[in-house]
């Protein structure tokens, strides 16, 4: 059948705006379901906790139950590569982190683009780490204990988390700003490494603040700085490396929360304002401070503010695993 040549226009004009107002008309009506918030490591785990503290606030604003699920395994890229193969609707989300977001594409050679394959929505609380050590070791401050490390090249021992760990990543940054050396011992995990300090098999690790001040409280180990630009009330008395004599020593462990690629940007809207909602929270709010949690600035709480800290951090620590030469397990 022939149709006149204005007809097939109208037809083209049609089909070709059909997808755009798809888009928006699934924004307005979003979310109709419940919605899968992903976290990329077992329960327990720090972006598990925020998952699972802000959850609750977040659906009830979106209107929708946010249901936590943790797809643990092969240092969080089973997850992230799901997220990456998800449906751009709003409907799975990630609560990524510095492992999966930045250390990870600097480690392994990934099915995606850990950038460009995501949409940041909302940077999430995070976690400073602190320098503890055994209580006999011979220092009582930083300065001390890089001296006595000076003093004893290739004899102390410091626990990590695994390659590419936070706790790996700072002792690798730690080396290297004090020009010590020290063996590196892995873990499989920051909580088995604090408790061989605890018990004296190694000299020191870094660790979030939360679990280990208990421990500091105890006398059990010694701090010799927290990796923040500034104190923290739920530890006010530990110094910053700043303030223990190392300049600019700064890490935070966060969080953030991640969308597929081409995920509506009304969608993405909605999903961040039921974020801030939620770390507004004072219920909420009062179980991140009691667990040594770092909420961001409000001007920190957007998708840009996660997009620049991460792609930050992609910059600051590329040349230091390339110049270790670090190799995945």
């Amino acid at each position: 059948m022939n149709f006149p040549r204005r007809h097939i226009l109208r037809l083209a004009i049609g089909t070709a705006a059909l997808p755009a107002f798809t888009r928006i008309a699934a924004a307005e009506t979003y979310p109709a379901r419940p919605v899968t918030l992903i976290v990329p490591f077992a329960p327990g785990a720090l972006n598990d906790i925020v998952a699972r503290l802000l959850s609750n606030g977040m659906g009830a604003s979106l209107g929708q139950p946010l249901v936590v699920e943790n797809v643990a395994g092969a240092d969080g890229t089973i997850a992230t590569n799901r997220v990456v193969r998800a449906p751009p609707d709003g409907y799975t989300l990630i609560v990524g982190n510095w492992n999966t977001q930045v250390a990870n594409r600097l480690i392994y050679s990934l099915p995606y683009d850990m950038v460009k394959d995501f949409e940041p929505v909302m940077l999430l609380p995070s976690a400073p780490m602190v320098l503890i050590a055994r209580k006999t070791i011979p220092a009582n401050n930083l300065g001390e204990f890089i001296a006595w490390l000076k003093a004893n090249p290739d004899k102390a021992t410091m626990g990590t988390a695994g390659v590419g760990s936070p706790p790996h990543m700072l002792a690798l940054l730690f080396r290297q700003q004090t020009d010590t050396r020290f063996g590196m011992i892995p873990y499989r995990g920051a909580g088995p490494a604090m408790q061989d300090v605890i018990g004296g098999q190694i000299d020191a690790t870094f660790i979030t603040v939360a679990p280990a001040l208990p421990q500091i409280a105890s006398g059990s180990i010694k701090v010799f700085g927290l990796t923040a630009d500034k104190r923290m009330a739920a530890a006010p008395n530990i110094p910053t490396m700043d303030e223990a004599g190392l300049q600019g020593f700064y890490f935070s462990y966060w969080s953030g929360l991640f969308a597929p690629r081409d995920t509506p940007k009304e969608i993405v809207a909605k999903i961040g304002a039921a974020a801030v909602a939620a770390m507004r929270d004072p219920t909420a709010r009062q179980k991140l401070d009691t667990q040594a949690f770092v909420v961001p600035a409000s001007d920190q709480q957007t998708p840009q503010a996660l997009s620049a800290l991460q792609n930050a951090e992609i910059a600051k620590w590329s040349p230091i695993i390339k110049q270790a030469g670090i190799k995945p397990n």
